[in-house]
């Protein structure tokens, strides 16, 4: 039976154009094993585990005119190894190769007229290493019908899958008078929903992103008060807020947990590990500016939309709320932006509910970060872009090892779309002692991503400097 999408969901669908991919990303990297990882492999693992999402073997079907929301139907000529491709990078196979075939892969929307995924394995990195990058569009991933795809091709042990039986076969597809007929049927049922089925907003936001696996995350219907405040105070204007390309830059930067742990040991209970990852970008972005010969007076800010995994009003799981942080690039002392931004977190938390320990986000069914990233970046790409200059994913994953088949997980890192008119998105993920930042960037507006990459690094090294050499 088909499934409308909800307007925030068609919303997405329909605002994909060429110079913004609408979907999320993972490049989760692995050791060789004995036994090797091959491509049949990979498909028939993700053969097996769709056959418990429905979701990645539905497309989304248009209605006449577009006079009403799409609706999901099943693919009649579903073909798993359209979805699931192979690649290789020539030798020697380093970080930077995988980088530029990240971005450009990232680059390229998703078909509309197929299942709205793609998952690649690419061979050939240095030390035999391979990885696996996936693509899901936004619309696909709300939390309840269907989770990222990164998610469920990993397991906690080391395993041989075994083929199960594929007995599923798609339903016929409706033609236009049933696709009418069946929202006209929804709207007759709850009239209240027919305004909804036309118009977007923020209201989507509010009640879109779903819930999330056993524990469940929500929309973040805290955040209204949030939303007005940003609303009557504009972000500032930046460099990083410009009309984007439909090219992109990919870089990764990996970095140990311990480091920010390290860090959060010398500073006040009330500091976060979460607040220094906050400060090391913000170093990060002082240091990227300077070195562009950019002006950075001592009130300069750049505004972070933050997504924010809080507990529910109710106590009924948790939900996926925005946190605009204004970072101070402006601030030449890292103890000084770490303190305020440790500051303005607690104050916003005060006025929201209770944040979600590491530990609960890590503990949900899977490897829930490639799933939480999406759900960000539905939120940010929901929101008004005069909001914030940049969106930030912090994910805590889990502090073991994780596999494919028998392979080893070792690395994995996010992939943030771009909202209109901003030039990067940074995603990180906290897994297994690690943690590994995700940059995307607009190719044209931000040729030097390396650089911030290296920034990133260095205000790391900075912050524990300073930490363990005051007296």
């Amino acid at each position: 039976m088909a499934d409308r999408l909800s307007a925030l969901d068609a919303s997405f669908f329909y605002l994909q154009d060429r110079s913004t991919p609408m979907h999320v990303g993972s490049v989760l990297i692995f050791e060789p094993t004995g036994g090797g990882f091959d491509y049949e492999q990979l498909v028939g693992l993700v053969s097996n585990r769709i056959a418990f999402v429905p979701r990645y073997r539905q497309k989304v079907r248009q209605l006449p005119a577009r006079l009403l929301p799409p609706m999901w139907v099943d693919d009649d000529e579903f073909d798993v190894s359209y979805h699931v491709r192979r690649s290789a990078l020539p030798k020697p196979g380093t970080a930077e190769q995988l980088e530029e075939f990240v971005g450009r892969v990232q680059a390229r929307p998703l078909d509309p007229d197929r299942p709205l995924w793609e998952l690649y394995l690419v061979d050939g990195l240095a030390g035999g290493r391979f990885a696996i990058v996936t693509k899901t569009h936004i619309a696909l991933v709300d939390g309840i019908h269907a989770i990222d795809i990164g998610q469920i091709i990993v397991d906690p042990e080391a395993t041989r899958e075994h083929p199960i039986p594929q007995t599923w076969r798609a339903a016929r597809p409706p033609n236009a008078l049933e696709l009418v007929a069946a929202v006209a049927g929804d709207v007759a049922r709850n009239p209240r929903s027919a305004g909804q089925l036309l118009a977007g907003g923020i209201g989507g936001v509010v009640s879109g992103a779903g819930r999330l696996t056993r524990r469940g995350v929500s929309g973040a219907a805290s955040a209204t008060g949030v939303l007005a405040r940003m609303a009557a105070s504009p972000a500032p204007d930046s460099v990083l807020n410009r009309t984007v390309s439909a090219h992109r830059r990919f870089v990764m930067v990996s970095t140990g947990l311990d480091t920010y742990r390290r860090v959060r040991a010398q500073c006040p209970e009330s500091v976060t590990v979460h607040d220094v990852v906050l400060a090391t970008i913000t170093g990060a972005l002082r240091g990227w500016l300077l070195a562009r010969g950019e002006a950075v007076p001592g009130a300069e800010t750049v505004r972070a939309l933050v997504p924010l995994s809080v507990e529910h009003e109710d106590g009924e799981g948790e939900e996926v709320s925005p946190m605009f942080v204004d970072l101070p690039v402006g601030e030449a002392r890292p103890m000084m932006r770490l303190h305020q931004i440790a500051y303005a977190t607690a104050a916003q938390l005060e006025g929201g509910g209770p944040a979600v320990d590491a530990a609960s986000i890590a503990g949900l069914a899977g490897f829930a970060p490639p799933t939480l990233h999406s759900l960000g970046a539905r939120l940010g790409n929901a929101m008004s872009r005069r909001m914030f200059n940049l969106v930030v994913t912090n994910v805590p994953g889990p502090q073991r090892v994780l596999y494919a088949g028998d392979a080893p997980m070792v690395e994995s890192y996010p992939v943030i779309p771009l909202p209109k008119g901003q030039t990067l998105s940074i995603g990180l993920t906290s897994y297994n002692g690690r943690v590994d930042f995700g940059l995307t960037a607009d190719r044209d507006a931000m040729p030097d991503l390396e650089l911030f990459g290296q920034c990133l690094a260095d205000a790391l090294a900075e912050l524990l400097d300073e930490t363990e050499t005051r007296p």
